[in-house]
């Protein structure tokens, strides 16, 4: 006889823990089926950090705001060691200090702070060089995304009683059940979330989102012992990345001089996103390369566009660096996050930027409550 759960969730990603997370806080019986013995996608390679700062007004950034909230609850609750809070990001331009300074007057910006150059070295004199500006926001928060991934497995299967299928291939879904390679699982409903798997489940639906895949350069380097940064830093090739600053003073000036001094970084999507771990290393990110498939295989030139701006920010090329790797994520140019309903109780839901951590638990509770209701 199949298993009968509430909820099935396809994929154990960040997103699929969250929905399994939502529905058990609505007292629902939840499975969790994964084709790997751990997630070992998107929420397991990039930077671990989770985002306020910097998203679209309106929906995203409140989903933003209410997924920080759930990732703290979930931290505490699961002995996930928040790695340092906060994001800096460095003007090295006076046209990126216009736009960080008009977004710290936002609603999305509320909480944070703009310092010009004195005071933007005397609080963060690790930043160097002649910079324009530092903006700070105290919202982001940084977890080791290998570890988290899998102590908020663990919790979820010991606390909330949610039951994982590891190793197990998905082949169908539809209203009442789920095939897999171990044979069928009955479920009153269903969510998939398969990052940038889109084509093996609904395949012909998602085709319609415009979705590409995405790769990423990532690196972990070390400085000197007892190097410590305020939080995670970035500097001012990230504000072209994040669409809550889009439409604000600056951004134009700022792109049409980026693209006439860095046109490099720019064709291939290089920003410096750097945080810290517990041992003292520092993860840094990364590029944006976007291809159907994109190959396996790290370039030294980005590599060195990725490092060249860090030590413009940090006045220090890295010491050691002791890995590199490759992420992806699925991208689509239109929405950050897709909800798709195939069925009435069929749900398909793809992060479709890098923003997956930092939406996850809120985009879940609307799915959730949308397949339930909120009773």
């Amino acid at each position: 006889m199949a298993d009968t759960f509430d909820l099935a969730v396809v994929g154990a990603g960040v997103m699929g823990l969250a929905h399994a997370l939502a529905a058990a806080r609505a007292g629902r019986r939840v499975v969790v089926i994964d084709r790997d013995a751990r997630a070992n996608g998107a929420s397991a390679r990039m930077s671990g950090l989770v985002t306020v700062a910097g998203h679209a007004p309106g929906q995203m950034w409140r989903r933003a705001k209410r997924s920080r909230e759930v990732w703290a609850e979930v931290c505490a609750q699961a002995s996930v060691r928040i790695e340092h809070e906060g994001l800096a990001i460095v003007a090295r331009r006076p046209e990126a200090a216009t736009t960080l300074e008009a977004f710290a007057a936002t609603e999305g910006g509320a909480g944070s702070s703009f310092y010009l150059p004195d005071d933007a070295h005397a609080l963060f004199p690790q930043f160097k060089g002649d910079i324009a500006g530092v903006f700070w926001s105290p919202d982001e928060l940084r977890v080791e995304p290998r570890s988290a991934m899998a102590k908020i497995a663990s919790w979820l299967e010991e606390a909330h009683g949610v039951a994982f299928r590891w190793e197990t291939a998905v082949i169908g879904v539809e209203d009442g059940e789920v095939s897999t390679s171990r044979g069928p699982i009955s479920a009153e409903a269903a969510v998939v979330c398969a990052g940038d798997d889109f084509r093996s489940l609904f395949a012909e639906r998602l085709s319609a989102a415009g979705l590409t895949r995405v790769k990423s350069q990532m690196l972990r380097v070390r400085l000197e012992d007892g190097y410590e940064l305020p939080g995670a830093v970035a500097s001012d090739l990230a504000i072209l990345r994040l669409p809550g600053f889009e439409e604000l003073d600056g951004v134009a000036a700022l792109r049409a001089r980026l693209e006439a001094e860095q046109p490099e970084c720019l064709a291939n999507g290089v920003v410096c996103l750097v945080s810290q771990s517990a041992d003292g290393s520092l993860v840094v990110s990364g590029s944006r390369q976007a291809d159907p498939t994109p190959d396996p295989f790290q370039s030294q030139a980005i590599d060195d566009l990725i490092l060249g701006e860090f030590e413009a920010v940090l006045g220090k090329r890295p010491k050691q660096v002791t890995s590199r790797w490759i992420g992806t994520y699925a991208f689509s140019s239109e929405r950050p996050v897709i909800v798709d309903a195939p069925s009435e109780r069929v749900r398909v839901v793809v992060a479709a930027s890098a923003a997956g951590a930092s939406s996850a638990f809120a985009v879940a509770e609307e799915t959730i409550a949308g397949l339930f209701g909120k009773g």
